[in-house]
């Protein structure tokens, strides 16, 4: 199975943010645009050819798939929008949120593997399986959301005004989304808290790793590096923040996973490898049952300790890259349950402009372990009480810092792991 890098996403939500950026095939769209305009059956054809091709589960979710096509090519189609609504149809009848349709502009609107310029609120938006509401992952840090206090598992119930019970994600990030400076509201509950959150929609540069060396009152010296999403420039970011730290002769690291709701496969992989010389990173299996296994290429750039922090809102690409540290014993996990999402998804353009995202596999970590709807447990579970949650929501700059009870389970963790190794080393 060989799929582009740059079209292999396993991001856990839909990302409320917009991207000018499309994937290659689209400078060859505009012929075919108008052959799809004129024959909307054969978008239908083509989603349903794509699905049958590549979707990860051969029995397509217990659906007759072969039934479908030809209920839907049976019906007759006026127009376009009339062609996109059946797709939807078809798609909803696989029961996989991650598998969707893009009308033109939400595949305009749809990041993939950014590295720019974004417009949004910053929001990292699921629905929940069971009760279809629209849950909060994670804002992205800097971002109107994160400013205005929006927390993962958040629960948005209205916006501006409007409930979204029963809302589609994708009609809900239309809504979300408009021109910059634009002002929107969003109600949220938490818990049993109904908030308001007023908010103006932003251009937005995201810079996913962030870093700092650390000298803690009776600590080691140690490098901190947050990474919020593993977008195209992430490894490439990851990557001066580890060589800059070890210039710096720290002796070892935390590395802050939390609310990182994934982005794309390879940089997961990437990261990993600047972390482990040597084991297996993760394994992919498609409907096949074929497995294509990534293993570390003896590039780590560092083999100082190393602690993960990971909660509720670490995701997909997160659960990858802690996954293999910690079943290759390279590092400890210190949080929560991770979100547990262990799909992948190919991007595809469509013949008239639009996209299709699908599930054509799934991952395991090197153990073995399926974590889909399951998650990754950390070596050290801590979870945090809502008054601690609700602190560091309205002190960000508190996040990653001696206030965080997390971050201080993972450096009192991590000093006992830099203690152990001089101890070992003087003997």
């Amino acid at each position: 199975m060989v799929i582009s890098r740059s079209k292999l996403v396993i991001g856990a939500t839909t990302i409320l943010v917009a991207t000018v950026t499309l994937t290659g095939a689209g400078i060859h769209w505009s012929k075919s645009q108008a052959f799809f305009q004129e024959s909307p059956k054969e978008l239908i054809d083509e989603v349903w050819q794509i699905i049958d091709r590549s979707y990860v589960d051969a029995t397509f979710n217990q659906v007759d798939w072969q039934a479908v096509r030809l209920e839907y090519l049976g019906k007759p189609y006026g127009n376009q929008e009339e062609a996109y609504t059946a797709v939807r149809e078809m798609l909803e009848q696989l029961d996989d949120p991650y598998t969707r349709f893009m009308d033109p502009q939400e595949f305009k609107d749809m990041q993939i593997d950014t590295s720019g310029e974004l417009t949004g609120v910053g929001i990292q938006l699921s629905q929940d399986e069971e009760t279809d509401e629209l849950v909060v992952v994670s804002p992205i840090e800097d971002t109107p959301a994160f400013e205005a206090g929006i927390l993962s598992k958040d629960v948005i119930i209205k916006i501006d005004g409007q409930s979204t019970e029963g809302m589609d994600v994708n009609d809900a990030v239309q809504l979300i989304r408009g021109p910059v400076n634009s002002q929107i509201t969003l109600t949220i509950r938490r818990g049993e808290e109904e908030l308001d959150f007023s908010m103006v929609r932003a251009r937005i540069e995201i810079h996913p790793v962030r870093y700092e060396y650390r000298t803690e009152a009776g600590q080691p010296p140690i490098g901190y590096i947050r990474l919020t999403q593993f977008s195209a420039n992430a490894a490439e970011e990851m990557r001066e923040a580890i060589n800059d730290l070890q210039s710096q002769q720290v002796e070892g690291f935390v590395l802050d996973l939390r609310s990182n709701p994934g982005g794309l496969l390879y940089a997961s992989i990437d990261i990993a490898s600047m972390w482990m010389d040597s084991g297996t990173i993760v394994s992919t299996v498609d409907r096949k049952g074929i497995v294509d296994e990534e293993k570390a290429n003896n590039r780590a750039l560092t083999d100082l300790p190393l602690v993960i922090l990971v909660d509720g809102g670490s995701a997909s690409a997160s659960e990858i890259l802690s996954g293999a540290l910690q079943d290759n014993h390279r590092a400890e996990l210190v949080g929560t349950q991770t979100f547990g999402k262990g799909l992948v998804q190919s991007v595809r353009p469509l013949g008239d402009g639009s996209g299709l995202a699908v599930t054509i596999a799934k991952y395991l970590t090197p153990s073995g372990r399926d974590i889909n709807k399951e998650g990754i447990a950390p070596d050290e579970v801590l979870e945090l009480s809502e008054e601690q949650r609700e602190f560091l929501g309205e002190n960000r700059d508190a996040i990653g810092t001696l206030e965080d009870p997390q971050y201080s389970k993972a450096l009192e963790i991590l000093k006992g792991q830099i203690d152990q190794g001089s101890r070992a080393a003087s003997q």
